[in-house]
């Protein structure tokens, strides 16, 4: 051996590390974790996968047809589009949640409860964005833009754009918010940090 690694040999021997009596338990309940989160997925991708489905089956089985083909009224596919902006919303949210915490608690490590009130007022902003956002692109009434003819009864290209715009806008303002709460929280930290570890006049 060089003597470098002879030397670093030598150091680390008169050092020795033994490994954390909890060891073998943590490392099988980080594999059990990992099961369950597993089997939680699978579980959730199968319930999606079922509600699409029937609603599917649904569309097709209880939109009247005229001459062969579907004529949904328009303020059904508005109804629809509500609700998958709410459930959005309702599973989005929780989701940035779960992986936000042990980021806001890594940047809050000297104000943990700031950490804990920064990501509380987060959560209610997020829920307020999303509901001002449903509010402000709510249609009571067919806009006159979605067809040529008039009046408009039945679901169009023009309208199914629409809403397919709505629930793309609000991924886009919300992935937006979210990229920059990710590269503000740090110097929002660093400010928290700084100004407790200034002395006191």
């Amino acid at each position: 051996m060089t003597h470098l690694e002879d030397r670093l040999t030598s150091a680390l021997s008169d050092y020795p590390v033994e490994p954390a009596p909890d060891l073998f338990e943590r490392v099988v309940d980080g594999i059990a974790a990992d099961r369950a989160r597993r089997r939680a997925v699978t579980r959730w991708s199968a319930v999606a996968v079922v509600v699409v489905v029937l609603a599917v089956t649904a569309v097709l089985t209880l939109t009247p047809r005229v001459n062969g083909t579907l004529a949904m009224p328009w303020w059904i596919l508005e109804v629809a589009t509500n609700l998958a902006l709410v459930a959005i919303a309702l599973w989005l949210g929780p989701f940035i949640k779960r992986f936000g915490r042990a980021y806001a608690a890594d940047v809050f490590h000297d104000n943990p409860l700031t950490g804990k009130s920064y990501i509380v007022l987060t959560d209610i902003v997020y829920y307020l964005i999303f509901a001002a956002y449903i509010l402000f692109t709510l249609r009571v009434g067919p806009e006159p833009t979605w067809a040529p003819a008039q009046p408009i009864t039945d679901v169009t290209a023009g309208q199914v754009k629409f809403e397919l715009e709505r629930i793309g806008g609000i991924l886009l303002i919300i992935g937006i918010l979210h990229g920059l709460n990710i590269v503000l929280m740090p110097v929002l930290g660093r400010l928290f940090s700084l100004n407790r570890r200034l002395p006191v006049p």
